[in-house]
């Protein structure tokens, strides 16, 4: 590393002109060279060096060399590491010396600024390819792992040694990359994709190359029009194991969307498919948005005004870091790297492109696009009957009401309180003034009732999420109360809930008796079987706490299996010292795909709110 090495086969030539070699350009450097150090027979030679590095091509330049024909030589240099290109070694919390240099990383604290990582790494990754296979569709690759750089101090952190590279073009303006575990199989995101049979694209069309790096391993992917590096990650930041995977790559560019700001502002966010995988700074958040959807995708604009795209097909915990090089990091907790990249050119192009494959969002009904008006904390259904009147007689605009869950009888999915007896005959009044309604469903369901057709039917069709290897629900505590409770309002609202809330089930959106029992309940709370009255002719559902959302951290009596639940590495989940169960579901839930196969909440845990749009849409 970092040593050009000059022999002179023929030693006994001597060049009548003296020629000398003065100056070299070394491609490929990450960082500015501080030092060069020229030797003959382990001698150094003493000469007035300049050095100058183009960091937007990556290129050294050494000038005032004096190095004859004939003769051999020894070039060395060293690089100056900016803070700034410091990929962080040790991202969990409380980073000491010990701990850094366990996992073969450089410390060096700065006190000037708690941005910059401490321990960061000063090598190169511990894996190399030695052998790459190419096609006319793409290419493939067996990762091997040098265990005399091994980076691992934890269980379940040792690198895996039997990895696999494979690079399909898909189409001429998109490609994916794909690092898996070809000897064990590992959990990866159920999510259909809308991809070809089999690549169209062709090697004079494509608007990409890539190349693979061996050693180090590493992954360079070019816009052929322009030479531009759109994604780069011959970086020593490799890492995949069973409960940690870590990647990271240089971007084309300072401007970056799809993460709510562009890379140069500090900020967290919650991205995910629900509440997990946020992209950050490496520090405390400026701000949180809690979120539904997980799309761990960003658009890049290249300076020349050409854009792309990068989605990682992953629903594992996760968190995706910046740094001011630019260049960011991907940490996800398990699955696989599976990218895919759209190559646009134009930004338009880009979102088409992503679009296309993971599918166009849903047309919303034109009443949609109208004002909406909701909030919690209706007492009866004659206050919403007021506000209506009141805001046709004040002319205000307004095209569809909310009903929250007050109008449920103590918060039970598909009732009506008796309060809110009048509310289907509201709504019928409502639509017939060309208005709309739409009403809320929870998907936690109460196990403590006497006659609750919804909870009976469910055990009964075996919908509900329970622990591994047992036919024992999972329980935990949402809405409601218990039946008949006399709730002290004086205590604070988590004694409250310890001691009068009742057990909640969470269904298996995934499974195929899950996805028949919702949409019955659906339908039988529209066109009541048995009262035509109590038919709630909504236009509109509104289905909320699908993180899946709990007020106490795992399950009634906690969770069973710490390594699921408290992994060797926590993302940025703003509660990192309890783990992942923080006001949801412990990780080892059992659930289990339309197909059988069964899979852990601690994977498809993002996929929640997911899976319940799915059949509340159909």
């Amino acid at each position: 590393q970092n040593v050009l090495k000059m022999t002179a086969i023929n030693s006994n030539y001597a060049d009548p002109n003296k020629l000398k070699f003065e100056e070299i350009k070394i491609l490929g450097v990450f960082q500015e060279i501080k030092g060069v150090t020229v030797t003959q027979n382990n001698v150094v030679e003493n000469s007035q060096l300049n050095i100058t590095y183009n960091p937007s091509e990556k290129v050294a330049h050494i000038t005032g060399l004096q190095l004859e024909l004939g003769k051999s030589y020894t070039v060395e240099w060293s690089e100056k590491l900016n803070v700034n290109r410091r990929f962080n070694c040790y991202p969990s919390p409380n980073p000491t010396r010990e701990k850094c240099e366990q996992l073969g990383c450089v410390w060096e604290l700065v006190t000037s600024s708690s941005d910059i990582p401490p321990c960061y790494y000063n090598s190169d990754n511990a894996y190399s390819v030695e052998k790459v296979e190419y096609t006319s569709s793409g290419l493939s690759a067996n990762l091997t792992v040098n265990s005399t750089k091994t980076r691992a101090n934890k269980n379940f952190t040792t690198p895996i040694s039997t990895l696999r590279l494979e690079v399909k073009y898909h189409l001429n303006n998109m490609l994916q990359f794909k690092i898996y575990d070809y000897q064990n199989a590992r959990y990866e995101v159920p999510v259909p994709l809308n991809l070809p049979s089999s690549p169209t694209s062709t090697d004079k069309e494509r608007l990409y190359e890539v190349s693979v790096q061996k050693k180090p391993f590493g992954i360079q992917v070019r816009r052929k029009s322009t030479g531009t590096v759109i994604w780069d990650s011959q970086l020593p930041t490799f890492m995949f194991s069973d409960m940690f995977i870590q990647i990271s790559t240089l971007l084309a560019s300072q401007y970056i969307y799809g993460f709510g700001e562009t890379e140069h502002t500090t900020f967290r966010r919650n991205m995910s498919w629900h509440t997990w995988g946020m992209f950050t700074r490496d520090q405390p958040p400026t701000y949180k948005l809690n979120s539904y959807g997980f799309h761990p995708f960003y658009m890049g604009l290249e300076e020349d005004g050409n854009a792309h795209g990068v989605f990682l097909l992953n629903s594992n915990a996760m968190d995706v870091t910046f740094q001011p090089t630019p260049a960011l990091t991907y940490r996800t907790t398990g699955g696989i790297l599976d990218f895919y990249m759209f190559l646009g050119p134009k930004p338009e192009l880009v979102v088409q492109q992503y679009t296309a494959l993971i599918g166009r969002p849903v047309m919303p009904p034109y009443w949609s696009l109208g004002f909406q008006l909701c909030r919690y904390g209706y007492k009866n259904d004659s206050e919403i009957a007021q506000l209506v009147e009141g805001m046709k007689a004040a002319r205000i605009p307004y095209d569809v009401q909310y009903a929250d869950i007050d109008y449920m009888e103590r918060q039970l999915d598909f009732t009506i309180g008796s309060d809110f007896a009048g509310l289907p005959a509201l709504i019928n009044k409502i639509k017939e003034e060309g208005m709309r309604f739409i009403i809320i469903l929870d998907p936690a369901i109460s196990g403590n009732e006497t006659d609750y057709p919804t909870f009976s039917r469910g055990v009964q069709d075996d919908v509900f999420i329970k622990w591994p290897n047992t036919n024992d629900i999972i329980y935990s505590k949402v809405w409601p109360f218990l039946p008949n409770a006399q709730v002290n309002e004086s205590l604070p609202e988590q004694s409250q809930i310890q001691i009068y809330g009742a057990h909640t089930a969470f269904p298996d959106f995934f499974r195929n008796s899950t996805v028949k029992w919702w949409k019955r309940e659906i339908l039988e709370f529209y066109n009541n079987p048995t009262n035509a009255s109590r038919s709630v002719k909504f236009d509109g559902l509104w289905i909320d706490m699908n993180e899946p959302a709990a007020f106490l951290n795992g399950a009634i009596g906690g969770c069973r299996n710490d390594i699921l639940n408290m992994p060797p590495y926590i993302p940025y989940l703003g509660y990192r010292s309890d783990g992942l169960t923080v006001k949801t579901l412990c990780m080892e839930g059992q659930q289990y795909l339309p197909d059988g196969t069964p899979v852990r909440h601690y994977d498809v845990h993002s996929l929640y709110g997911w899976s319940q749009t799915k059949p509340t849409l159909e």
